[in-house]
């Protein structure tokens, strides 16, 4: 039976994954660093912004200590908070989606590597932020995706308010990346993905692959939890 969703935001709610590859590279410029296109879908897209500037210390391009990581997420931040305004749309389809989850009562939150004033900005900015019950962002979590802690967390946050508790297996987690549908695979929920940043061949973990998601009813999602 399903029960609640749970979302990834970067490249599911919102087209803002190249306005993050964007705020990165600016924020790397003191630096003499760029993170290719193809680089960062390979490797960084589905980091919180830590463990992204993080893996390019432990890669040896950024010659900084761990402990300045948190001077250029400010910095990272400011910047893409700048590129949001102007730039940030909804990816097509997410309205109707999310309405017809709220139709059937479904509670619903996002669980994003994203900072919450980030997020907070774009949903209030594209009238989403009403839909969403609990939202669950970089700063509260220790260990980002893959690891399950973030949709494990989100869970939680729902049944604080949800009774009889919402189980894992009555849970579905809809996110755009590998790292994204491992973390909701361990986490013990169904997963979907959404073909917004990667192919389907790239997105095979997930039990339920989509183009856009006005494209599901919900009674395939009922038949997910089933």
């Amino acid at each position: 039976m399903l029960r609640a969703v749970i979302f990834d935001f970067d490249g599911v709610i919102t087209d803002s994954e190249v306005l993050h590859l964007r705020a990165f590279n600016q924020s790397l410029v003191p630096y003499g660093i760029e993170i290719s296109t193809k680089d960062y879908y390979t490797n960084y897209l589905g980091f919180s912004d830590f463990d992204c500037y993080k893996a390019l210390i432990d890669n040896d391009l950024l010659k900084i200590d761990e402990q300045q990581i948190s001077d250029i997420i400010k910095e990272k931040s400011k910047i893409f908070e700048e590129l949001t305004k102007t730039e940030s749309r909804t990816i097509e389809g997410v309205h109707e989606f999310l309405q017809m989850l709220e139709d059937n009562n479904i509670p619903m939150a996002i669980c994003s590597g994203s900072l919450l004033v980030e997020i907070e900005i774009m949903l209030e900015e594209s009238g989403l932020r009403h839909y969403f019950a609990e939202i669950v962002s970089a700063e509260q979590v220790k260990k980002g995706k893959p690891n399950p802690e973030g949709f494990l967390l989100s869970l939680k946050k729902l049944n604080e308010t949800c009774q009889p508790p919402i189980d894992a297996n009555e849970c579905i987690i809809i996110e755009d990346s590998h790292w994204g549908l491992q973390a909701g695979k361990d986490s013990g929920m169904h997963t979907i993905a959404v073909t917004n940043s990667y192919d389907a061949e790239q997105l095979s973990l997930a039990e339920k692959i989509v183009a856009h998601l006005n494209e599901l009813t919900i009674d395939d999602l009922q038949q997910l939890c089933a």
